[in-house]
């Protein structure tokens, strides 16, 4: 069998399992999450070779995750699986430090393609998402870039505020106190020239998961 580790990370864990039962024969599933804050925590504990991942996912986003173990686990390379297709998602996935980007309505055969040659040191995307040759689309996407405003910390508590979660919830989720949540809160409300409440949801939906519109109002 071959020896390499990954990690398979998705919400509906349905297709978690069934990911599981169809490459378990070919690589090494070192562990599965179903969150984005389990996810960075099994990664940092099992030192996958490829962490397998979804762009929308509770309590963290894929995005996020992965740009916090671009940092974390250099080696480690992150392949996105998602029903996000739009160049967009595509773009701010390659500069957060995702190797590969696949629809889930591709064809399996691309996903194992996909793995090797991330493995091999060269980055992929799904031709479903962009024609133009790799090198072209991750110069253009980067070229893009820009200065993000808000710390992990304070994206990780956007997030699941915004997930209705309170902050006595939220709280809880990250092993602080309610009162570190409201300081997040309105720190980040200060930093963004924000004065409402609702203005940070409608922030949380362009910034937390590009073409994803709507998120539940926050809790107070």
């Amino acid at each position: 069998m071959n020896q390499t580790r990954i990690l398979l990370a998705d919400k509906h864990l349905i297709l978690v399992d069934a990911l599981k039962t169809l490459m378990d024969a070919v690589f090494r599933i070192v562990g599965t999450a179903a969150d984005g804050r389990a996810l960075v925590s099994k990664a940092e504990q099992l030192y996958p070779d490829v962490i397998l991942t979804e762009i929308d996912m509770p309590h963290l986003s894929g995005l996020d995750a992965c740009e916090h173990l671009r940092k974390s686990l250099p080696r480690c390379k992150t392949i996105f699986l998602t029903v996000n297709e739009d160049l967009e998602s595509a773009e701010e996935a390659f500069r957060r430090g995702a190797w590969g980007y696949i629809p889930k309505k591709a064809p399996v055969t691309e996903l194992f393609k996909a793995i090797q040659l991330v493995l091999s040191g060269r980055a992929y995307i799904s031709p479903l998402i962009s024609r133009e040759p790799i090198s072209v689309f991750i110069s253009r996407a980067k070229s893009r870039e820009h200065q993000e405003p808000l710390t992990f910390r304070q994206r990780e508590v956007l997030q699941l505020l915004a997930e209705g979660k309170s902050m006595k919830e939220a709280a809880k989720i990250l092993d602080i106190t309610s009162r570190t949540v409201a300081f997040h809160k309105y720190t980040m409300m200060e930093q963004l020239g924000i004065s409402r409440s609702a203005e940070l949801v409608r922030y949380a939906a362009r910034a937390l998961i590009p073409g994803k519109s709507a998120i539940p109002s926050l809790s107070y």
